[in-house]
């Protein structure tokens, strides 16, 4: 077992030197946004990788990448010793008061390379009684900070001043306690000291969100034992299963650090490439985004099978599809865009302009002083998602169905879940991949309420269970607070979404 000092993240004195140029950079926000991940409506992570991920030529032996290997390599672990009570957070600039604890950092994941992630963490208000559970957002290079924390289940929201925070009362801290990991390195406030490591993967990712636990279980010894569970959206539907799939391998060939994994859920998850195209496209059609001429001439143009090439012709059709839509926020296909010159409340109640809230808030100088955070941007301050880390991913399978069945077959508790307003990775698309699990209905699909009305619908098969949130886009507790926690609360209790009004 490694143990080697931690190194710094950044020179202190390089830090101030740097402020005033982030400070500088933020009086020009508005440039800023064409930058970020979704609130800005700029750089899109997931449908550019999405679309290089289309040319990328893919022999039959690297569809669906390498198992996890049967044999374990200690990884780094450092002393912990004192470092929880300095991650702790007095208090963030503006935020209400609250009778919970929160916690915020850095783990290092390579000592010699200099790699680092950052972390915050909610805990609940009865904390000693909750589970322990991981959020990741996918991307890929997409912060869970500023997506999973500060716009959907965090217990705070950033109010329009960029300055002050609001209590999100559909928190998920009220049932469990939650870390928020950004990751990998280049992402958020998570940094390397070697640039190369930027340049990353599926298996560098699950490696590093690996060692992190195994070190911050060390610094928090209280949760050492505690049922831990992994939950994320989107891209993170190739972290989560990779994540828990090396947890529960390491768990089996090392007497080191076993990892109390009970159960993972994954929302709007990017799992399957052949059922992803073919989903989109379907999807598309049924909500009356794209025509019928677009439609058929997917149909007969495309073979979407796993590391087929595309032909020009299917290529300009899926494009024509891109632009037929139009003006459309594609994460959420009925919500309004974000305006300067609209006040008007939003139908769904989310604001969306919420992103442009969170940079303001994360790239004050108080805020990340108070969060324990360096300025480690690969090109300027915080941002929600990183183009670098993003466009220069380099192992991503074709599809992780294999290792869904490997989960399924531990017997751990398994659920996906899909926002139904969402076109980039719609409920079409699991829909399709359920089937190819094989897997028989256990509990056949039906209504599930909330507030006295159909929060979604669900189908629970032998081993894995399906649901769906009415009236939610891609990122589901944005859009839909109050089911979705009712969503979670069941996962967490093992039961299925209440049937009953």
């Amino acid at each position: 077992m490694l143990r080697k000092p931690t190194p710094q993240p950044t020179d202190p004195g390089s830090i101030e030197k740097m402020k005033g140029t982030y400070i500088l950079l933020l009086s020009f926000m508005s440039l800023a946004v064409s930058i970020q991940c979704y609130g800005g409506r700029g750089y899109d992570p997931l449908r550019e990788f999405i679309k290089v991920q289309r040319t990328i030529k893919r022999s039959a032996n690297d569809r669906t990448g390498d198992e996890v290997s049967n044999e374990y390599s200690p990884v780094y672990v450092e002393t912990q010793k004192g470092l929880k009570d300095i991650d702790r957070i007095i208090s963030l600039p503006g935020q209400p008061e609250v009778s919970f604890s929160q916690y915020s950092g850095y783990v290092t994941v390579d000592p010699n390379a200099g790699r680092a992630l950052f972390y915050y963490f909610t805990e609940s208000q009865d904390s000693s009684t909750k589970p322990l559970v991981l959020w990741l957002n996918g991307g890929p290079g997409c912060s869970s900070l500023g997506a999973g924390a500060m716009t959907e289940l965090g217990p705070f929201r950033v109010n329009p001043d960029g300055t002050t925070l609001w209590h999100n009362k559909n928190a998920w801290n009220n049932v469990a306690n939650v870390i928020f990991l950004e990751s990998p390195a280049g992402v958020g406030f998570s940094y390397s000291n070697n640039t190369s490591d930027y340049i990353t993967g599926d298996k560098q990712t699950a490696a590093d969100a690996y060692t992190f636990l195994v070190n911050w279980l060390e610094r928090f010894l209280e949760y050492k034992t505690r049922d831990f569970y992994i939950t994320g959206e989107s891209y993170a539907g190739h972290y989560v299963p990779q994540l828990a799939a090396l947890i529960l391998q390491n768990n089996k060939i090392t007497n080191q650090t076993t990892i109390n994994l009970k159960g993972i859920a994954i929302g709007n998850a990017y799992i399957d490439d052949e059922d992803q195209s073919k989903g989109v496209n379907d999807y598309l059609w049924t909500h009356a985004l794209i025509s019928d001429e677009i439609h058929e001439g997917i149909v007969q143009n495309c073979n979407f099978s796993l590391g087929a090439p595309l032909s020009e012709v299917c290529e300009d059709y899926i494009e024509q599809a891109h632009e037929a839509h139009g003006n459309i926020f594609p994460y959420d296909i009925y919500a309004p865009l974000c305006s300067t010159t609209s006040n008007t409340p939003p139908i769904s109640g989310f604001d969306p302009c919420s992103d442009n809230y969170v940079y303001a808030y994360l790239n004050t100088p108080e805020v990340q002083k108070a969060l324990h955070a360096n300025i480690t941007g690969i090109s300027g301050p915080w941002n929600g998602c990183s183009n670098y880390v993003g466009s220069n991913w380099q192992d991503s399978p074709l599809t992780v169905l294999p290792t869904m069945k490997e989960l399924m077959a531990s017997g751990i508790r398994f659920w996906i879940y899909s926002g139904d307003t969402d076109s980039v990775v719609p409920v079409t698309t699991t829909r399709y991949s359920m089937p190819k699990l094989g897997t028989p209905v256990k509990t056949p699909w039906y209504p599930w309420y909330t507030q006295g009305e159909v929060g979604g619908y669900v189908v629970e098969y032998q081993n894995i269970t399906f649901v769906t949130i009415r009236g939610a886009g891609h990122f589901v507790p944005s859009y839909q607070p109050e089911r979705a926690l009712t969503l979670f609360s069941s996962f967490l209790e093992g039961k299925l979404p209440p049937s009953d009004r």
